[in-house]
């Protein structure tokens, strides 16, 4: 047993519960004991399993069934052992005073701290199965498989239960940003309908127009045109008409 105290590692718990850790008294390999004050001031010793501890259900009921037993609590089941035996939280007669504890997942519990006496590091006994922690020792020692995880079982995060004005306050905000969610996805749809209509219009026809032809352009100087020619008259041209000539012998030409 170590009462020197070190200053806290990376990993360790800044608080349990309602006290505040300050610093590492002891190690041992089922768990680890802090240094801590009360609210009231008060300096109380802290023991907390590893987490590999923490992690195996029969370790944990060791380590949980010790600080109950110690604390007073006791079940129908272990006051009837109690009072036909030895029971199994016998080994701790004489254990501190346990001021609190707690026997969730992350299990730990609180005694008062005084230099030189036994501390919370007593309850961190009965998790080692030894032989000692149902009598006299008897049978094999054996390594737990957990002993390879060292590092402290740190309690989940606690939810604050909101209270009900809260609570009803943030379902309305929920329910308005819904509304005003399905008001701009309707928008949106409308836009696109109304303006896929107005793109698809046919163009409208243009009225019916009348074309006059233009006529062509007249030249500005007359264009010279050639004169008639006078054909020649019969007379004129020397040509006599087919027949006879005035004296020809009607006989000479005709050999019959």
């Amino acid at each position: 047993m170590a009462n020197v105290a070190s200053p806290l590692q990376y990993g360790d718990p800044p608080r349990l519960g309602p006290y505040v850790v300050q610093a590492r008294l002891h190690t041992a390999p089922a768990g680890f004991v802090y240094l801590g004050q009360a609210p009231d001031g008060r300096a109380v010793s802290l023991a907390v399993l590893t987490r590999g501890a923490a992690y195996d259900a029969a370790a944990r009921e060791r380590f949980v069934t010790a600080a109950r037993e110690a604390g007073g609590q006791r079940s129908g089941v272990r006051g009837w052992l109690g009072r036909s035996g030895r029971s199994r939280g016998a080994v701790l007669e004489g254990a501190p005073e346990v001021l609190a504890f707690d026997g969730g997942h992350a299990p730990w519990v609180a005694v008062p701290y005084a230099p030189g006496r036994p501390g919370a590091e007593r309850f961190l006994e009965p998790v080692m199965v030894g032989g000692t922690f149902i009598g006299e020792a008897h049978g094999p020692d054996f390594v737990p498989y957990w002993l390879t995880d060292r590092a402290p079982a740190l309690p989940g995060p606690t939810r604050r239960r909101l209270p009900p004005t809260e609570t009803r306050k943030r379902v309305l905000l929920a329910a308005l940003a819904l509304v005003l969610l399905l008001l701009l996805v309707t928008a949106i749809l409308l836009l696109l309908v109304f303006g896929r209509q107005e793109s698809e219009q046919q163009p409208r026809q243009l009225p019916p127009t009348v074309f006059v032809p233009t006529p062509p352009p007249t030249p500005e100087t007359p264009m010279p045109q050639p004169s008639p020619s006078q054909s020649p008259s019969p007379s004129e041209s020397g040509q006599s008409t087919p027949g006879r000539s005035p004296g020809e012998d009607p006989g000479e030409g005709d050999p019959l």
